[in-house]
């Protein structure tokens, strides 16, 4: 049974339930409680792509957005970068990193004199399921399937699984910020090696966290041990994954968050659902993690908006309305990654509402870690950028 035939059973049996009131969550409502500015800028800037554009479009158009950011400024002659994309299954782009994106990132970064370049992730557990004594599954192979391994071998990359190196080849770090994790992360040692990391997450709709942008990429690095207490405990889950991105590592070397969101998820998610080619796509690119994932959002959010409502109002085609089948989804994912007993004593997951940055349980924790809300300077991509969409992302992200 896959995980959207799973999914659709748990609905059909919980709509009675969801019906007559129970088991529904849109979060957040009227009562948040005021968030605070962080008193700086954060530059996130913009480029656009027309819809059906050739590929030359949106590699040109993550040049532009990458070198408006900072002119990788950060970039000596001979460092080494790690990219790491989001590959939790081997689904196609917007369900998996742009490959085009991928592909170009590399030859920019090349080209600015960049020596080793690696690209590295590890799937969802759904895909790979990794422990002391087995593993199944392949990122590697599912990088193949969805372009990404192509993507990066052509433009002269090295791609790095990070279940192949195997379960000893981790390191565990405390996050500097909140304390809602019980135990530290367990990251992969070759962060230790390389100079640099640039985030290339996507634009997508989430079963379990209403939305995927960069700061939910981090669950890509844990080792399963730190994937079952994130999904175990998951009360926190939306503070746990913000509080994930202090570790010291990425707050050392992170430099870049660049996502081609020209085609979105806006339903369903993580691996599929109604995907929303918009008039002018969007490469969105921020030094920082968290306005980069603000303007993401409002991105997502409008993408929402163009979606048709029959696409989406249902809870078989967008569970993440629904407490009960959220609920069940993690169970599931408790299951594969520890077995029944974990699955019977997770914590019940109540989702949130995204419809607005302001209702994002992730934004909001982040806000708090990395000390508030920052003011989004947006780069206008030279005018290509429509204005009414321009001045919609604006508007959303901007802290009344």
């Amino acid at each position: 049974m896959t995980r959207r035939q799973f999914h659709q059973l748990a609905a059909g049996v919980t709509l009675g339930a969801i019906g007559s009131g129970c088991g529904a969550a849109r979060g957040g409502g009227n009562g948040l409680p005021p968030a605070s500015a962080s008193g700086r800028s954060e530059a996130v800037a913009l480029a656009a792509v027309p819809r059906g554009a050739a590929a030359s479009e949106t590699r040109a158009a993550l040049r532009r957005a990458v070198l408006e950011t900072d002119q990788l400024s950060w970039l000596s002659r001979g460092d080494s970068v790690l990219i790491k994309p989001v590959c939790n299954s081997g689904n196609d782009y917007p369900a998996t990193t742009d490959p085009v994106a991928l592909h170009e990132m590399i030859a920019l970064l090349r080209e600015r004199g960049a020596g080793r370049v690696v690209v590295a992730d590890m799937s969802g557990v759904e895909y790979v399921r990794f422990s002391r004594d087995s593993l199944s599954g392949s990122t590697r192979a599912l990088m193949q399937n969805n372009g990404l391994l192509q993507a990066a071998e052509a433009a002269g990359a090295e791609v790095h699984a990070f279940e192949e190196a195997g379960w000893d080849a981790f390191y565990d770090e405390v996050p500097s910020g909140g304390a809602n994790w019980k135990q530290p992360l367990l990251l992969p040692n070759i962060l230790r090696e390389i100079d640099h990391v640039v985030l290339m997450p996507r634009c997508s709709r989430h079963l379990l966290a209403g939305s995927t942008l960069g700061l939910k990429a981090a669950v890509g690095w844990w080792r399963h041990d730190t994937r079952l207490e994130y999904h175990h405990d998951a009360r926190t889950f939306a503070e746990k994954t913000a509080e994930s991105n202090t570790a010291p590592t990425f707050i050392e070397k992170q430099r870049l968050v660049v996502s081609s969101a020209t085609k979105v998820l806006t339903t369903f998610g993580p691996d599929q659902g109604h995907v929303e080619e918009p008039e002018t796509g969007l490469v969105i690119a921020s030094s920082s993690v968290v306005a980069h994932d603000m303007v993401s959002l409002a991105w997502l959010i409008e993408n929402r908006r163009l979606t048709p409502d029959e696409d989406k109002d249902s809870i078989v085609d967008d569970p993440n309305q629904s407490a009960i089948v959220a609920s069940t989804a993690n169970r599931v994912v408790n299951l594969w990654l520890g077995g029944v007993g974990k699955a019977l004593s997770a914590d019940g997951l109540d989702p949130w509402s995204i419809d607005t940055v302001w209702h994002d349980k992730v934004l909001r924790r982040a806000f708090d870690v990395f000390g508030g809300v920052p003011g989004i300077d947006l780069g206008d991509d030279d005018g290509r950028v429509p204005q009414a969409v321009r001045d919609r992302l604006v508007a959303a992200t901007a802290l009344a």
